[in-house]
């Protein structure tokens, strides 16, 4: 399932490391619309498919990746809740960069600049496959569930906002 064609990210030869099968698929960036929604339609993808990393800091001070669908919005009370904290913020975009290694719409958990702890929602068991930033913008890894899991340590958990009940303002 390896392919050649895109140039290899570290989050890729990290990949290699632990001997993990997994696609590689460029897709066109444009920078006003780094959305996981536009990179599902790009690859081909259902957005739910597509898992985007957030970063976030816990009120002790600790740093946490959260990955989600990309068609839902991150709850971080609950992030807080599988952190073991009693409250989450998402970092500024100006603290991405140095705190991963990764620029916005190129964020993932593998090969991060630090380690910090992974949470992953509970969503990712219902696919087959899944797609996460590959490091780099215009570059996705695909993989299956159960490796992602094991190449990032992630703890699953109930990470999203419940989509409104009909009727019910957003």
């Amino acid at each position: 399932m390896k392919t050649s064609s895109p140039a290899k990210t570290n989050a890729a030869r990290f990949l290699d490391s632990l001997n993990i099968a997994y696609e590689l698929r460029a897709y066109e960036v444009d920078p006003e619309d780094l959305t996981a929604i536009s990179v599902a339609h790009k690859i081909n993808l259902p957005p739910e498919q597509v898992f985007k990393t957030l970063v976030a800091h816990t009120n002790t001070s600790d740093h946490v990746f959260a990955a989600i669908p990309g068609d839902s919005e991150l709850d971080l009370k609950k992030l807080a809740h599988a952190a073991g904290a009693k409250k989450t913020e998402l970092v500024s975009l100006k603290e991405v960069e140095p705190l991963t290694g990764y620029i916005r719409g190129g964020v993932t958990v593998m090969a991060a600049r630090k380690p910090f702890p992974a949470f992953v929602d509970e969503a990712i068991e219902l696919f087959d496959l899944i797609s996460v930033s590959a490091g780099q913008r215009g570059l996705q890894i695909l993989l299956t569930p159960a490796d992602y899991l094991r190449a990032t340590a992630a703890t699953l958990a109930d990470l999203t906002k419940a989509p409104p009940r009909p009727g019910e303002a957003p």
